[in-house]
């Protein structure tokens, strides 16, 4: 019996042996051949499917990540000594719905509960069993023609020569008359809510107490200083552009799906992408000449 039982110890050691050495060959061969295969992949140019549901994608230049092309193009736009016309556009074919963008634009803009300057509008597509899902972020449109600036009864709205549509804080007495002109409902209206209102034994935190600057301004959270009240909207981070820095929304984006620079300059790539047979707006019927595209 003893025999026996040192016998079997000294096959499962053999055994044992057998496999580790067998796994260290195949997972070496597996480093090597995978080390080759990336070696050759890193040779060749950078290739994006030529084709999808909706048109070609916009190849990126090689090795090359979008954002520093954008950021490289916004500084030459602010260099240029003209005043750029700004426009974003938003790829919905690589739009994910993670809700990055709605989630940094609410912190870099400090907004409070029931303020949204970039919702994702989700969307379920198809007949079942072919069925899918569409995403698409839906900031203000900043409209050449828009139908929110003649309804402000005060003029505290108004469309800036580089396509933006600004507020003026101090001016909005509130009417909530461009909210309901606005066919995007790309406004919302300020009343002062904040995070921990409703908490028990919780007064104001830190980060509810720090400034805005919207517009380029600094903006307090309550006081005369204040949105409160306003109506709000996305304004393309102007406060970031006027320091050379993209819109959050767009260094936010996983997939990279929103590009956004100054189609004056035509070869940007937003006016590259502009001209894409598949580049559409929303609502163009209306006639309010919207300066956000979607690829489709």
């Amino acid at each position: 019996m003893p025999q026996n039982g040192v016998s079997q110890t000294q096959d499962l050691e053999n055994r044992r042996a057998f496999l580790g050495k067998f796994a260290s060959t195949v997972f070496a061969g597996m480093v090597m051949g995978g080390a080759a295969v990336k070696a050759e992949e890193v040779k060749k140019p950078l290739q994006l499917p030529s084709q999808a549901p909706g048109g070609p994608i916009q190849p990126e230049l090689e090795y090359e990540d979008v954002l520093v092309r954008m950021q490289r193009e916004l500084e030459a736009a602010q260099q240029r000594g003209v005043t750029p016309k700004w426009v974003m556009v938003i790829d919905t074919r690589k739009c994910v719905g993670c809700h990055a963008c709605t989630i940094a634009c609410a912190v870099e803009n400090k907004l409070p509960p029931g303020v949204v300057y970039r919702p994702v509008i989700e969307e379920q597509i198809g007949e079942f069993p072919n069925v899918s899902w569409r995403f698409t972020p839906r900031p203000c449109m900043q409209c050449d023609k828009p139908p929110c600036v003649p309804v402000c009864p005060v003029g505290a709205t108004w469309k800036s020569e580089d396509g933006i549509v600004d507020i003026d804080y101090n001016a909005c007495i509130g009417c909530r008359y461009c909210l309901t002109a606005c066919p995007y409902q790309a406004r919302t209206s300020d009343f002062g809510d904040r995070w921990t209102d409703g908490t028990p034994g919780q007064g104001k935190m830190p980060y509810e107490e720090l400034p805005m600057f919207e517009y380029g301004k600094e903006w307090k959270p309550e006081g005369h200083k204040s949105p409160v009240g306003n109506a709000r909207k996305c304004h393309f981070c102007r406060h970031r552009l006027q320091h050379g820095l993209l819109p959050q929304c767009v260094t936010s984006c996983i997939g990279r799906a929103t590009f956004f620079g100054d189609a004056n300059d035509p070869n940007s790539l937003v006016s590259q992408l502009i001209h894409k047979p598949n580049a559409t707006r929303l609502k163009e019927e209306l006639g309010t000449e919207p300066r956000v595209y979607y690829l489709v």
